[in-house]
């Protein structure tokens, strides 16, 4: 118990670490810094650091989540990884100092240039987080999603309180962080490596029903992000010049931001990656939603807030937008934290979930920043920013109110319950009958009715290979024959 206890923590600390540095790199690189310095090119070439990032993040994604091309690109990851993103974080360094030292360079270009690097690498490196931190129960990968995206933001918050310009740069360093603690997170070779990768409490066979009832929220999901992207990316462009996210206005950003989480952990109770604690089912009887609902109207909240605040806040020389982005960046962890749950409810790799939900999200930013651009710029006798804060603000309630709402989260949490009880029973019934390890990893598939052949292509087996497991999965459960398997599966989670 005590070398659980202990993995665990370690665990725990190496996704917080590498967690921590990934999202302030990606803090670091959508908010930080800029090559042109404000000087007023127009509209979208002030932006062209922040639309090079996301447009680059939003294609990586898109490809990843097709399955023919997600294969080699997270051999690329693993690559990536391997070399702790050594040449990610090189290649960063060699353009800031190409342009510190000749800065009549053609800034555009390099801004393209990291945009390009710094957005596959950070989209490789987040489809790996959503592979390592859906190794763990999503009570622990949850709590760790919060804490880390806290950290991260602290780190940016220090970083951009330094009265030097250019100090952001010290954070390109980063990725080597995010890609270090990667690296330790993996099960060595031969050392029970993929065993939480196959297992039936990771990979979530979770029940037919389930699934469906999970990929219709997904979908419902989906469309809330696109349309939170949008408000934000409307909002960001309000921005009068580029080096806006230098300003003390960011640093607000990242303080709300670190109090939101504060907050949002506080829903987990006093020690949040404690062993037994729920990070989505509700804790009491009476209560609607879990803690990561909790944490999701608290960030509708914050977010819905700072579209309130802006005239507000920009009559005393603080920038609304920041109230907004950290709303938004709150609705971000959550967001992660949802595609780790879809992944493992609807017995998928939390990859693909990461790929579709960031894909949506941040195409969404870049069509809400072109889109608020375009009706900043228009000629008329109103004030188009704040008719544009409005309706931004109206998308974000409607998103909350009719595409993911409460009902939804909760509906979620019952999805998760069946689950739940389903891994549990094939839990049991592994010990109690002292499985080995591929048995317990078939048991799940049996108990849904899988053909040994379809069960066969899950594992990459041949299918004499799984009717000699199924034969020896019968004999040590008492049953003959793949009824009489699954009638004691159903016995069990009656029980349970």
């Amino acid at each position: 118990m005590a070398t659980m206890t202990l993995s665990r923590l370690r665990q725990a600390r190496y996704a917080i670490l590498g967690f921590g540095c990934n999202q302030a790199f990606l803090f670091a690189m959508l908010y930080l810094g800029s090559y042109n310095e404000g000087e007023g090119h127009g509209f979208l070439l002030d932006r062209a650091d922040l639309l090079s990032v996301l447009v680059s993040m939003a294609l990586t994604f898109a490809l990843m989540g097709r399955s023919q091309l997600r294969l080699t690109l997270m051999s690329l990851a693993d690559k990536l990884v391997t070399c702790l993103a050594a040449p990610a974080a090189l290649a960063l360094f060699a353009l800031a100092t190409v342009y510190a030292l000749n800065p009549d360079l053609p800034w555009l270009a390099l801004a393209v240039a990291e945009g390009l690097v710094a957005g596959v690498s950070l989209a490789l490196l987040l489809c790996a987080w959503g592979r390592a931190l859906g190794a763990a129960s999503i009570d622990q990968s949850v709590p760790e999603v919060f804490i880390g995206s806290a950290l991260g933001a602290a780190v940016c918050f220090f970083v951009a309180a330094v009265p030097f310009s250019e100090a952001y740069v010290v954070l390109y360093v980063l990725p080597v962080g995010s890609a270090w603690a990667l690296r330790a997170l993996r099960v060595p070779s031969g050392q029970g490596a993929d065993e939480t990768a196959s297992s039936p409490s990771v990979r979530g066979y979770a029940q037919d029903e389930a699934s469906k009832e999970a990929d219709e929220l997904t979908g419902r999901i989906i469309a809330g992000t696109v349309v939170y992207g949008v408000a934000t990316g409307a909002v960001e462009a309000l921005s009068s010049s580029a080096d806006l996210p230098l300003s003390t206005s960011l640093s607000v950003t990242f303080v709300l931001f670190v109090l939101y989480c504060a907050a949002a952990l506080q829903l987990y109770g006093g020690r949040p990656l404690s062993p037994g604690v729920k990070a989505v089912l509700p804790t009491g009887p009476n209560q609607e939603v879990g803690p990561l609902g909790g944490a999701y109207r608290l960030a509708i909240l914050l977010m819905a807030g700072g579209f309130i605040a802006v005239p507000l806040l920009e009559s005393v020389g603080v920038s609304g937008v920041s109230v907004v982005l950290a709303g938004y960046l709150g609705i971000f962890s959550v967001l992660v934290s949802l595609f780790l749950v879809m992944g493992r409810v609807a017995g998928r790799d939390a990859v693909g979930s990461f790929a579709h939900g960031f894909a949506a999200l941040f195409a969404g930013e870049i069509g809400g920043i072109l889109l608020g651009g375009a009706l900043s710029s228009a000629p008329g006798p109103f004030d188009v920013s704040a008719a544009l804060v409005a309706l931004a603000g109206v998308a974000v309630l409607y998103a909350y109110l009719f595409l993911f709402t409460d009902r939804d989260m909760a509906a979620l949490s019952v999805v998760i319950a069946q689950s739940d009880r389903f891994e549990e029973a094939c839990d049991l019934i592994a010990r109690t009958a002292k499985l080995s390890k591929r048995e317990a990893e078939i048991l799940p598939l049996a108990l849904r009715g899988r053909t040994a052949e379809r069960i066969a292509g899950e594992f990459f087996i041949s299918k004499n290979t799984v009717d000699t497991h199924l034969r020896r999965i019968y004999a040590k459960c008492g049953v003959h024959t793949r009824q009489e398997l699954i009638d004691l599966g159903e016995r069990t989670e009656a029980e349970l």
